[in-house]
């Protein structure tokens, strides 16, 4: 969907695309359905009682679907929008210049067949016979000339229109709504192998109807074109859809930020029984490369789309594209999962406080397993064979998808997992189990907060997860160059057999004068396996050096922040949060009354300090800016050392600001959370007003 601007975010309120009756309006990866249209959500990092068994809704009787034998398993390619919109890079050249890359690069050979176009191809009116008009600056040859080169290179080719009178972009580009058949039979004589069908401007005509309309004129021509339902899942496709086309859109747009994607996630996870072969969920376009997330971020973003069975269209510019975005991208063990041809999306196994256990069957009987963990902190996430849904067996292969490796287990499957960070396994009950070295768990307590010039301590743990020995382990600590790090219990083990554990102590301490921040702590295990096979895992973290509060009041924007997430733009200080620019917003104002310290976010958010135990209360006004104009919803929450000691319940863009007050004596951190109210987050300008901590 495109509501939300091609050249600004939609919150900005300055257009409302579409018939007033429609009011639809999407937020950064969050569209705001009516109450019954919503897709229900998986627990989120706030969550504390454990789920286990699957979330999804219940199992719908068989859908119909196409005959055409299109889309057996989930598209892959490429799409420019994430990286363009609508400037002017956009064009004949870049396209051409994509193909070239899926084939120079070895995307062609992992999967990815189709170069798609999104808005903007077009020029804002239909030549005299009604037909659309490519954009000569953009496209001097004209469409099929493009087509015709990437379909040289043995790639498919897409394109773009909208199921109303325009499409998205504000320019007002030509849409499809009553020109269906003339629109598709250009289409198709342009050689068109995909359809993306935007929502824009659909004038409350019956979605059905509309998207129904296009398919039925997509069939009269003959050609075989895959048809993307960009409906947003306003009207809940998944339910009719999969006779009408190959994929849907199940939520609003993404943005390339980590909560957007978070929010994509959950609400696509639910939806499992609706996909399947030539029937897919489809949570919108990737990210990977864009900037806007860690490498981390990236790697799980890939992995839980691809546990999906989500459409894999890259989004960003390959030509730009760094070593790191095209090795996420060309992961042919990931890719596998999503290709696989039973076409089962992953469905959730556990969930608790954040770590969660995501299970995909596969057609050979296997078992994908992805360990995520949404939280800021390192996280052990542990599950069993058995739970996965594996025979009994005396061991198991277990692939690790993302380091390449095979080794066995006796039935644990666990991982110490970075936060945002993602473990993906392959499971199998395979009778050569013992052939495998053993898989060795190298784990953490938590990320280090340490004071410049004081030791603090870390406790790191090797564990043997198999049926064999792991022989001469060892492991060491990697901190920045210049800290001192000191092992005060063993590092070594000549044998660590079956189900045990070498555990180890550390002093860490950083240099008087260090810079409060993250810094790299890199823990590594080396072992071999009974056959002599040296295995080396290395399991990525960092400390964080802080300072402690001063004493008296202290202003939480003028304090360093350990983490800051926001649902849309940066965290800013002392004024709302505005738009995606940093800077941007203006003074905080809650219902008529100004604060001039403070911070302003945007739900779902979270902003964490170090009180190191220092402090004794936390005080603010909280509620929705004024800039939302009386909309949105929000909960404020204050926890302390992971326990949650404070909330507001649920305040409107027409409350006057709440008062927040949590005692935190003994706190070391103190986490600043706003929830998105429970109606999704749009308009949800959040401040909180006056944040102080007494210390």
């Amino acid at each position: 969907m495109r509501v939300h601007i091609r050249t600004t975010h939609r919150r900005d309120h300055r257009r409302i695309v579409g018939a007033l009756s429609v009011a639809l309006l999407c937020t950064a990866g969050v569209t705001a359905l009516p109450a019954a249209a919503r897709t229900p959500e998986v627990p989120g990092p706030s969550d504390t009682a454990r789920t286990t068994g699957t979330t999804d809704a219940p199992r719908p009787p068989e859908a119909p679907r196409l005959p055409d034998g299109l889309a057996k398993t989930p598209p892959m390619g490429f799409n420019n929008w994430n990286s363009t919109h609508c400037r002017a890079e956009f064009d004949e050249e870049m396209v051409k210049g994509i193909a070239d890359l899926f084939i120079s690069k070895g995307l062609k050979d992992a999967g990815y067949q189709y170069v798609n176009l999104d808005d903007c191809w077009a020029l804002p009116e239909r030549d005299g016979n009604g037909k659309l008009v490519p954009d000569p600056q953009r496209f001097p040859n004209g469409i099929k000339s493009v087509a015709d080169y990437v379909h040289s290179k043995g790639l498919k080719f897409g394109i773009y229109t909208s199921a109303g009178t325009k499409t998205c972009n504000e320019n007002g580009f030509p849409g499809g709504l009553g020109h269906e058949k003339s629109d598709a039979q250009q289409f198709a004589d342009w050689g068109v192998d995909y359809l993306k069908y935007d929502n824009c401007n659909n004038q409350g005509v019956d979605a059905k109807q509309r998207y129904r309309t296009m398919g039925d004129a997509l069939k009269a021509t003959g050609r075989p074109i895959v048809y993307s339902i960009c409906e947003w899942g306003e009207n809940k496709p998944w339910e009719w859809a999969s006779d009408v086309g190959h994929l849907w859109r199940t939520t609003g747009d993404i943005s390339d930020t980590w909560s957007s994607m978070l929010s994509l996630l959950k609400q696509n996870l639910p939806l499992a029984p609706y996909a399947g072969p030539g029937r897919w969920n489809d949570p919108d376009m990737l990210e990977v490369g864009n900037g806007g997330m860690t490498d981390t971020e990236y790697r799980s973003h890939f992995s839980l789309w691809s546990m999906m069975s989500a459409p894999l269209l890259i989004g960003s510019d390959l030509r730009k594209a760094t070593p790191a975005t095209f090795e996420i991208l060309a992961n042919k063990d990931i890719i596998a999962l999503d290709q696989d041809g039973l076409g089962k999306q992953a469905t959730v196994a556990a969930s608790e406080s954040g770590r969660w256990t995501i299970v995909k069957e596969l057609a050979n009987g296997d078992r994908a397993v992805a360990l995520f963990n949404e939280t800021d902190q390192p996280q052990r996430i542990t599950t069993t064979a058995k739970d996965v849904g594996l025979p009994q067996a005396d061991g198991y292969r277990l692939r690790d998808l993302w380091q390449h490796r095979d080794y066995q287990t006796t039935g644990t499957i666990s991982a110490t997992v970075p936060a945002h960070g993602t473990t993906v396994y392959r499971a199998t009950a395979d009778p050569r189990w013992a052939t495998y070295p053993p898989a060795v768990e190298t784990g953490t307590d938590r990320a280090p907060l340490i004071e410049a010039g004081t030791a603090g301590g870390l406790r790191t743990t090797v564990g043997n997860l198999g049926g064999t020995p792991a022989r001469n382990v060892a492991v060491a600590l990697k901190a920045p160059q210049d800290w001192r790090i000191e092992a005060t219990s063993p590092t070594t083990a000549r044998t660590l057999l079956s189900g045990k554990k070498l555990i180890t102590d550390w002093k860490i301490t950083a240099p008087a004068g260090t810079a409060p921040g993250a810094y790299a702590l890199t823990l590594t295990a080396d072992y071999r396996s009974p056959s002599g096979t040296r295995i080396t895992t290395t399991l990525p973290g960092s400390a964080h050096v802080v300072v402690p509060p001063p004493s008296g009041t202290a202003y939480a924007a003028e304090l360093p922040w350990l983490t800051a997430t926001n649902g849309w733009g940066p965290v800013e200080k002392h004024t709302s949060v505005g738009e995606s620019a940093a800077g941007d917003g203006k003074p905080i104002t809650i219902g008529g009354m100004g604060f001039a310290k403070g911070l302003g976010v945007h739900a779902p958010s979270e902003v964490s300090f170090y009180t190191g135990g220092r402090c004794t209360a936390f005080n603010a006004r909280a509620g929705i800016d004024d800039e939302s104009g009386g909309k949105g919803s929000a909960g404020f929450e204050v926890w302390a050392d992971g326990k949650r000691i404070a909330e507001s319940g649920t305040v409107t863009g027409t409350d006057t600001a709440e008062t927040v007050t949590a005692a935190i004596s003994g706190a070391t951190t103190v986490r600043l959370v706003v929830t998105d109210g429970g109606d999704g987050m749009d308009y949800d300008h959040a401040d909180w007003g006056d944040a102080r901590f007494s210390c």
